[in-house]
């Protein structure tokens, strides 16, 4: 196979979540001295880009997002390390956590693959995350943005508790904060003052990529 139908292959077999495949390809083509960053860039976002555009279209549903996010997680999987050594920059850094109390993570994970599809480092603090957990690693990442996932109505109200320890550590002005999971909305965002929403992964990728761009020429203003 030609370099172009590597990337053209590695495109469509991520598209319809052919994780074996997949993976299979991405070592082939590592084998074939290609850079890493040329699978990514080239072929594994914009495979990603596209997922992302036929869900808001009504193509795609959450479990086709999955399995095309699965499929990229494992490339990156053996990517993530080569990418580090020949310094990608990443677009921004992107600490996520679900709150204290909850430990759904399906659409936490779905948005930690899609954020790092797009070029963002992406930490994962996992399930059950205290907000003094959640201020000890934005002193240690330093990120750009902080992402509060929650699931119940009943651990919705940790995002205020959480933005209350960002502003009793000094950070709240430091970060980005975005909200999100199935119970949330703009207008409970809105009310506990977070930066950003989103209603699904697809979306906060737009988003992120949005606040960031926006704060930064705030600060290059």
């Amino acid at each position: 196979m030609t370099p172009e139908e590597i990337l053209q292959r590695l495109y469509d077999e991520t598209l319809v979540g052919n994780a074996p495949e997949v993976l299979d390809l991405t070592r082939h083509a590592l084998e074939q001295n290609m850079e890493p960053q040329t699978l990514l860039f080239d072929a594994l976002i914009p495979s990603l880009e596209e997922v992302g555009a036929r869900f808001e279209r009504g193509d795609f549903f959450v479990p086709e997002m999955l399995i095309a996010g699965r499929a990229m997680a494992g490339a990156m999987e053996v990517l993530r390390p080569l990418l580090a050594e020949t310094g990608v920059q990443t677009i921004g850094k992107f600490l996520m956590g679900t709150v204290k109390g909850d430990v759904h993570d399906i659409g936490k994970n779905l948005v930690n693959i899609m954020l790092e599809g797009a070029g963002f480092e992406v930490i994962d603090l996992g399930v059950q995350v205290a907000p003094e957990k959640f201020v000890s690693n934005i002193i240690e990442h330093k990120p750009d943005i902080v992402g509060f996932s929650a699931f119940l109505t009943t651990t919705m109200p940790m995002f205020k508790a959480n933005m209350n320890a960002l502003q009793k550590a000094g950070l709240r002005d430091e970060v980005i904060v975005m909200v999100g999971g199935a119970p949330v909305t703009q207008e409970y965002a809105d009310a506990v003052g977070a930066d950003g929403y989103a209603p699904d992964a697809s979306a906060t990728v737009k988003k992120a990529k949005d606040l960031l761009q926006k704060k930064r020429a705030l600060v290059n203003a």
